[in-house]
């Protein structure tokens, strides 16, 4: 990362051409190239103002509203511009040319701006993540999931814990050092560890739900399973509606795993379509095979596909959570082995039979899986990492009662770090380095 200290620019809109193009300036600079730009006076800060931009030799480039947010009432907390253009693409690369020309004026790395909102206090860490993911963002569930992180809620929830502990180590503080004052009373330690135990109760609540946070920020793992020739390519193309795997007649035609996606209300779903489950001496078949095998037991939810006109037992599915998935059901009742009551649904890729019911069933399912009470859940697993280290730095505490008093409050102290890390108070240059690589330019 280069120095934080230079004046960067970067095009912070979408892909070219469009109808406005933005491009932002941040860093001591950036008012003073703004009035180079354009002509007349600027408008008020936080005014939007429409102006003509000329080029270095005076001629005119484009009209363009231009917005000034001085420092440190900016998303980066330093002197911070925007230019709206006419989003083609010899307006914006001019422009970018132009702007690569003054001195002390470079174009920005990826996430920059919002590292430079982190380095300032302008966003945490959890609240940079959560901004990185609402930019990510496809299904409804997912942006709300971002919004709650991105706003601060879940901020809040860690800088509560971490105040609790603060007041618990300043009242163990006392008793270690003030213990001979009239003033300060014996052992008010004690009646601390009460609160440290509920406090250790609400971080392993909110770890249960650290699931369900994965589940909605990254989406649900379902992988269609099943022997050779049971539907799987064929109910994967009817679900996502389209083409995706290539449907014959021929056992073993999917080779390896084809992935597509469904939002389903607002959850978003991730459809495995594996290799046919079948003993083989083809080498490539084989390897399909143990891909598929792999990707089955790591996925939140199986659907074992069963034809059900085929007489052959059906092959074990290594996973806790199976669906038993009748298929072909339009024509299987001349199979004396075709039981309802054997399976969680009956399914027709090709006439459409109980689709509407598996995607019903498959949201139900989901659903279920995220049931949490508010959306103020940790959503990747450096969160998680840091909650379940801080709360076992407090069980360790509550638990040691024959350790020094001076050891105890050793560990509410390691746990107080871990909240601040979480946040991003105290952290690596490397973790940083690689969370704002995530972003795109110009954000």
């Amino acid at each position: 990362m280069a120095a934080l200290s230079d004046t960067i620019f970067a095009l912070s809109s979408g892909g070219l051409p469009s109808g406005v193009a933005v491009i932002r300036i941040s860093g001591s600079q950036a008012i003073e190239i703004l009035s180079c730009l354009s002509d007349g006076e600027l408008p008020p800060p936080r005014v939007a103002g429409l102006r003509n931009l000329r080029l270095a030799d005076g001629s005119f480039l484009d009209q363009a509203l231009v917005l000034v947010f001085p420092g440190p009432n900016s998303f980066t907390g330093e002197d911070c511009v925007e230019i709206h253009l006419h989003g083609s693409r010899a307006v914006v690369s001019t422009t970018l040319d132009l702007l690569a020309g003054f001195n002390g004026l470079r174009m920005a790395e990826a996430g920059e701006f919002s590292r430079r909102a982190f380095q300032n206090g302008k966003l945490d860490l959890v609240e940079v993540e959560g901004l990185s993911d609402l930019l990510a963002a496809d299904t409804e569930m997912q942006r709300r999931l971002a919004i709650e992180q991105s706003s601060g809620k879940f901020s809040s929830v860690y800088e509560g814990w971490r105040e609790k502990l603060i007041f618990a180590r300043a009242m163990i503080e006392a008793e270690l050092d003030f213990s001979d004052e009239g003033d300060i009373p014996g052992s008010i330690s004690d009646r601390i560890w009460s609160d440290v135990s509920q406090l250790l109760h609400e971080m392993e609540g909110v770890l249960q739900s650290h699931k369900s946070g994965e589940i909605i920020r990254d989406g649900f793992s379902v992988a269609l399973a099943g022997r050779p020739n049971a539907g799987k390519s064929s109910l994967l193309n009817a679900l996502v509606q389209r083409d995706v795997a290539i449907v014959t007649e021929v056992a073993g035609t999917t080779r390896d795993v084809i992935h597509a996606e469904l939002d389903l209300d607002g959850y978003k779903v991730h459809l495995f379509d594996t290799a046919g489950l079948r003993d083989t001496n083809e080498v490539v078949e084989r390897e399909g095979i143990k891909r598929a095998k792999k990707l089955i037991s790591e996925a939140d939810l199986v659907l074992h596909l069963i034809d059900l006109n085929d007489q052959t037992e059906a092959d074990p599915i290594n996973n806790q959570c199976v669906w038993r998935v009748g298929t072909k059901v339009d024509d299987a009742f001349s199979s004396p082995t075709a039981s309802a009551s054997e399976f969680k649904l009956l399914v027709s890729a090709t006439e459409g039979t109980g689709l509407d019911a598996l995607r019903e069933e498959l949201a139900l399912e989901v659903k279920r899986r995220t049931a949490v009470c508010s959306l103020a859940v940790p959503s990747r697993l450096r969160q998680a990492q840091n909650i379940v280290s801080a709360a076992a730095y407090l069980r360790s505490a509550i638990d040691g009662v024959q350790k020094p008093l001076e050891l105890r409050a050793e560990d509410l102290r390691l746990a107080s770090d871990e909240l601040t890390r979480l946040t991003g108070r105290i952290d690596t240059e490397t973790l940083l380095g690689k969370i704002f690589s995530e972003f795109c330019v110009g954000k």
